[in-house]
């Protein structure tokens, strides 16, 4: 396998405005844990290996478990997920496969009761922002395996 175009180099500027909306979501208060789990989800709907070995990782160097990555895809189906997580993977799930279905209003209840608004409207963006990278690294074959995490600050180093 191999990259059909190097997008990052053949659309710079374009790159860099999607790093920007990567830099609020760092930034915005949602938990990091919660974003990872939200962006693996959502990469596994979309099949985008890429995006899904760079969050594993990423979920992974945060402190997730590998039974909960291993069982992200069935979620509905285990209990190792809080009800916050549930309600954002399941709006992750409305809202990546929106021509299939509508966002119900039961479910934006649902979910209501888990985040204020601005974390909701702060999900959403996460959530936008993952499919549009799914939907340029699917297409161009951006090949999986070569990502690694940035190293986490001292204060998850084990002490000497």
């Amino acid at each position: 396998m191999h990259q059909r175009i190097a997008y990052e180099q053949v659309a710079p500027d374009g790159i860099r405005i999607m790093r920007q909306f990567e830099q609020y979501i760092k930034q915005c208060g949602l938990e990091h844990g919660l974003v990872e789990l939200v962006k693996t989800r959502v990469s596994q709907i979309n099949r985008c290996a890429y995006c899904i070995d760079m969050h594993t990782k990423d979920a992974r160097a945060a402190g997730e478990t590998e039974q909960r990555l291993y069982a992200l895809s069935a979620w509905r189906e285990t209990p190792f997920f809080t009800p916050r997580e549930r309600a954002a993977l399941a709006w992750a799930e409305a809202l990546t496969l929106l021509p299939e279905s509508a966002v119900e209003d039961e479910l934006f209840e649902e979910v209501r009761q888990h985040f204020s608004e601005k974390e909701l409207v702060d999900l959403t963006i996460a959530i936008n922002t993952i499919n549009s990278w799914n939907r340029i690294a699917v297409p161009f074959r951006k090949v999986p395996g070569t990502y690694q995490p940035a190293r986490r600050p001292a204060e998850h180093a084990v002490p000497a």
